[in-house]
């Protein structure tokens, strides 16, 4: 059931990319992920260094608002790769999807910066130790209860970046765990 809700958040989230302008290719990549070694990409004109809320996988730090090559890079190649001209910036959108997170870009002059950093299943968690399945009360326990709700959403803001977490209104389990920048606010 968690994998349906995600796969039709990505499905709509790729449909409404693919809206703004004439310009798409979707690629599918590999299914193996190649590890890589550390990796903290230079963030944008402004930020050298990941800010607020980092994830991390495979020894690779994302952070939003970083430089998404050499993630990208480090990461291996994705499961599959999409990408469709910028509604809001002029280039391309990209989409990289991994077996368990998706990363996803925005141009930046001639660099591409994370936008968004989905995790998609329990097999991940944040740096933290909070994953996809835990209940309010252990995200509270690990971030605190400043969180600010935002439509249906409890979102942890930090260095102009969000945490965002979507519970399930049933048993209040996190259904989605989402990391955004503030730049299209």
């Amino acid at each position: 059931m968690k994998r349906l809700k995600i796969a039709v958040i990505m499905t709509a989230a790729m449909l409404l990319m693919a809206g703004c302008g004439d310009s798409e290719r979707v690629i599918s990549g590999d299914e193996n992920q190649s590890s890589g070694g550390t990796v903290t990409g230079e963030g944008s004109a402004a930020s050298a260094a990941a800010k607020g809320y980092t994830f991390v996988s495979q020894g690779v730090t994302v952070g939003i608002d970083m430089d998404a090559a050499p993630i990208v890079e480090g990461l291996g190649e994705p499961v599959s790769y999409y990408e469709a001209a910028s509604c809001a910036f002029e280039g391309l959108d990209k989409i990289f999807t991994y077996n368990s997170f998706v990363i996803e870009t925005y141009p930046d002059n001639e660099k591409d910066l994370v936008s968004r950093v989905i995790l998609m299943d329990d097999s991940v968690s944040t740096p933290e130790g909070v994953t996809i399945g835990d209940t309010r009360a252990r995200v509270e326990e690990v971030y605190g209860t400043e969180g600010a709700e935002e439509s249906g959403r409890v979102v942890y803001s930090k260095d102009g970046m969000k945490l965002c977490f979507i519970f399930n209104a049933e048993d209040d389990s996190v259904i989605s765990i989402e990391y955004q920048s503030t730049v299209l606010d």
